[in-house]
């Protein structure tokens, strides 16, 4: 059973990713560490209490389509109402409309425990976090002050509608449409899937936000505008009114995350003899509507990163209990009687440490994403610019490599539990089933390390991405000059990697500024899981730094695993000329 790691959090919030110096400056007002250590206290209890025990009956049962309407698992809507009662889905919404105004890095730290405990139930509440931060930037006073206030509490939730059958990740193909109906609204008509939470039985009205053309509109992205679009339509006294044209037609049956309903959803189609076209209201101006629906996915991107490091962490729980109950052959390191429990063979060993020091990285560099969107919002200036660029940076790498570590450390996991690990019985593999969902959607890996070295490594010229390499040096001259004990060749490890991370950077940028974008691009993900390697090395560093009781997983990191730089930087550099020579003949295979 899961436990939320709460001091573990604690720590990465405070001592890694920078919250302790931000409430000691008094970044957050009054906010202090007493508050947040409450907060995340009461987080803990209820993901370990509340969310846990109804993970399995959510795996097992999953959610059920009935006409076009869902059911989900038994106790999840009872589950939802606690959650909403207890305010954690204000948590960091605006103050104006009932939200308490917390910091992200708390709303994320919440988070991961949400999906920690059941991904099915976090990922829900995910997406009316970002539909409120799409409204509150970009809808009018009055869609504002209809429907924040309901979204925020969580007495309603919103849903995220961009994917059309013909049009994935790209955008340019998409195809609902949308007709001004002269008195200020919309009619749309169009078939999105894979949404989300889509339809549902947990609250009575359901805010739905979709992407869609007008008659006039310009092709491709740049004509695309942003709609709300209410399950029931909403009075101006607040109360439900009518069936809006907009319904479920399908559930996916998925993978993973069983208990999250995943809908085809048709608008425009005369549900139940309503009159075609699904009624909408512009939010934003026309054709802007990307610019405003990337407010909501930014949100949504360091979300499904917090899901990675949510599955590697119930992983991780999950398989050393097991490695520390399953007993297995002899062991140097065993002095009892009997078989030796697995966990005292050296390569269960390294698999648990693997898992632990992935998970703990992985954590690292989102809680800093989150820092930095904290800095960006009460900041103003040269101050504002420069952390928004560094929350642009880091929220690729929050998403994709933390959702890469989801899967890698669930697969870890399986192995530990050996055969028993394949089988249902001991819920590894559901844990690998739901997470490996997290690095396809809200875009896929590959398109976040298209969107870090194209438009992220030139923010600023190019010099923000070397002032965070700088930054990250300076964590390893700091493990060079403390001379604690215990630290092994962690500094020369470091050192050794962010020289990679430099040399590579440097080609890339060239090649960008060449104009060889094909080529920089066939070194993307590689680059993206070296500068994460890196990163996440110098951050763990900066926690052995502050707890010394830290510093052998530190040292494992960066004895064991760092190495992958040297490899990777190689990848980079050389191997964009074989990709394209192999390439040719894998299309020409695929083509005859």
């Amino acid at each position: 059973m899961y436990r939320a790691p709460v001091e573990e959090i604690a720590f990465t919030l405070k001592h890694v990713a920078g919250l302790k110096p931000a409430l000691d400056a008094g970044t957050f007002g009054d906010l202090g560490e007493d508050l947040v250590d409450a907060i995340l206290a009461e987080a803990g209890r209820f993901a370990t209490e509340e969310i846990a025990p109804l993970y399995k009956i959510g795996d097992e049962q999953g959610a059920v389509l009935s006409g076009a309407a869902v059911t989900t698992p038994p106790g999840w809507k009872a589950l939802y109402r606690r959650w909403i009662d207890g305010g954690w889905n204000a948590l960091s919404a605006p103050e104006e409309f009932g939200g308490q105004a917390l910091p992200t890095m708390l709303g994320v730290a919440a988070l991961e425990m949400w999906n920690s405990a059941a991904m099915a139930f976090g990922i829900g509440p995910t997406l009316t976090m970002g539909a409120v931060e799409a409204l509150d930037k970009h809808a009018s006073p009055a869609l504002k002050a209809k429907y924040l206030e309901k979204l925020v509490s969580g007495e309603w939730m919103g849903t995220m509608n961009l994917t059309e059958p013909q049009a994935g990740s790209d955008l340019n193909a998409l195809r609902a449409r949308a007709e001004p109906a002269g008195d200020g609204t919309y009619r749309i008509f169009g078939q999105k899937i894979f949404i989300t939470y889509g339809e549902h039985d947990f609250t009575d009205n359901i805010i739905h936000l979709v992407l869609a053309r007008l008659p006039d509109a310009p092709a491709g992205t740049r004509g695309l505008s942003l709609f709300l679009a209410p399950k029931f339509l909403v009075g101006d006294d607040g109360a439900l009114g009518a069936r809006n044209d907009v319904f479920c037609s399908g559930l996916e049956h998925k993978l993973g995350i069983h208990a999250s309903p995943t809908c085809t959803m048709i608008y425009g189609d005369g549900f139940e003899g309503t009159v075609p076209g699904a009624i909408g209201w512009l939010i934003g101006e026309e054709n802007k509507g990307l610019a405003c629906m990337f407010t909501m996915m930014n949100n949504a991107r360091l979300a499904v990163g917090m899901q990675g490091v949510a599955v590697a962490e119930t992983a991780t729980q999950k398989a050393l209990a097991y490695a520390n109950d399953r007993r297995q052959g002899k062991a140097a390191s065993y002095d009892g009687d009997g078989m030796a429990p697995i966990v005292h063979h050296p390569d269960v060993q390294r698999n648990l440490l693997t898992m632990k020091a992935l998970t703990q990285i992985a954590r690292a560099i989102s809680y800093s994403c989150a820092h930095a969107i904290d800095n960006a919002r009460i900041s103003s200036g040269d101050e504002a610019t420069h952390w928004q660029e560094r929350a642009n940076l880091l929220t690729p790498l929050a998403k994709a490599f933390a959702t890469d570590v989801g899967v890698e450390v669930a697969s870890l996991g399986l192995q530990v539990h050996g055969g028993m690990g394949f089988i249902e019985e001991t819920g590894a593999a559901a844990l690998y089933r739901d997470a490996r969902i997290a690095p396809i959607y809200e875009g896929t890996n590959g398109i976040q390390a298209i969107d870090l070295v194209a438009r992220k490594l030139p923010l600023g010229g190019g010099e923000h991405v070397r002032g965070y390499i700088a930054e990250l040096k300076a964590v390893a001259s700091q493990v060079r000059t403390s001379n604690l004990q215990g630290f092994g060749r962690t500094a020369d490890g470091l050192d050794k990697a962010l020289d990679n991370v430099c040399e590579a950077t440097r080609f890339l940028q060239g090649l960008l500024a060449d104009g060889r974008s094909d080529e920089a691009l066939a070194g993307a993900t590689p680059y993206l899981r070296l500068i994460s390697l890196a990163a996440g090395g110098a951050y763990l560093a900066r926690g052995a730094l502050a707890d010394q009781s830290r510093i052998a997983l530190c040292r494992f990191f960066a004895e064991n695993l760092l190495g992958e730089a040297g490899a990777l930087k190689e990848r980079v550099i050389g191997g964009a000329e074989s990709l394209a020579t192999a390439s040719k003949a894998l299309i020409s295979a695929g083509t005859s």
